[in-house]
């Protein structure tokens, strides 16, 4: 079943408790599905010339003998590590010296048993097994501020419960471009073999990754955000509602036929939408004017950054 969530702040500047919000949000809706929780929080202040990289360790093995080799593959392009924080399995850098974040990636990956869970100028995404609650005891979600983000709950249908392929997914290796995903894509495969043809690389088999990698495709080809998910309900086939961040700003996606519920909550000075209404209650307990976008609806915002 799944659900998802997001929240962005029109006017701030990275000072909004976006984390917070998120976890509220998606506790709410841990009834879709428990099996796995995540977030990305946009808008995160690391200063001017910095790219904040989200790592996971998939083998259990010692934070001081992994972080030895991470400085060793930031080193050889020309970079250096100027924080790294862990949370169990998860660590979080701060990488200096660098803006090339494909060859970045790449020496990243070259590491065993290292997973990279995002790369961007502003935005991390975090995520594990278990419901919100147990996402924000583990990494202190609450805690980090910014100006927009996106989040999921998982009921695993078709793949395996684990953190790899968990909500939201990076579009690698595009900065700051992730995707939460309620629904299926039918045409995953084929679409799929296009991109890896024109050499982007995917890390997981879930479709809904394919969505991150499309639209980031579509925005590095210098189309709008708006352009790019009005052709997506074009180009992507099967039930869908998804979401997706960007350095400033996000946007949802409903296919033709409607199927995967979303509503939205906007003011002046922030818009919310998640899968379920109760949901946005729990930021949002005032009386609030809600709609449910239809079929074939596509909605954009940006931050004022």
């Amino acid at each position: 079943m799944c659900g998802i969530g997001a929240i962005l702040y029109k006017n701030e500047k990275a000072s909004a408790p976006v984390g917070k919000h998120l976890v509220s949000m998606l506790q709410a809706m841990r009834h879709r599905g428990s099996d796995s929780t995540g977030v990305t929080v946009a808008g995160q202040d690391i200063g001017s010339d910095g790219l904040l990289v989200m790592l996971r360790m998939v083998d259990h093995l010692p934070v001081s003998e992994m972080k030895d080799k991470i400085v060793a593959a930031v080193a050889n392009e020309g970079a250096t590590v100027d924080q790294l924080n862990p949370s169990g399995q998860h660590l979080r850098l701060v990488v200096k010296g660098t803006s090339d974040v494909r060859r970045l990636a790449d020496s990243l990956r070259k590491v065993n048993a290292l997973q990279i869970d995002s790369i961007g100028t502003n935005s991390s995404v975090v995520k594990d097994v278990g419901d919100a609650e147990s996402l924000d005891r583990k990494h202190a979600i609450s805690s980090l501020n910014g100006v927009h983000g996106i989040g999921h709950v998982r009921l695993a249908t078709e793949s395996i419960v684990d953190v790899t392929h968990s909500h939201p997914f990076w579009a690698y290796p595009f900065p700051d471009i992730t995707v939460v995903h309620n629904g299926q894509l039918t045409n995953y495969r084929g679409l799929k073999r296009i991109y890896e043809a024109k050499g982007h690389h995917f890390q997981t088999h879930n479709d809904s990754e394919l969505i991150a990698v499309y639209l980031a495709d579509k925005l590095a080809q210098g189309e709008k955000l708006n352009d790019a998910l009005t052709q997506s309900l074009a180009d992507l086939d099967g039930s869908f509602t998804y979401v997706v961040s960007t350095r400033n700003g996000l946007g949802f996606a409903k296919e033709k036929w409607s199927f995967k519920p979303l509503v939205l909550m906007e003011r002046d000075d922030v818009v919310a939408v998640a899968s379920e209404e109760v949901a946005l209650r729990r930021v949002f307990p005032e009386e609030i004017d809600r709609l449910e976008p239809q079929e074939n609806e596509v909605m954009t915002w940006q931050t004022s950054m």
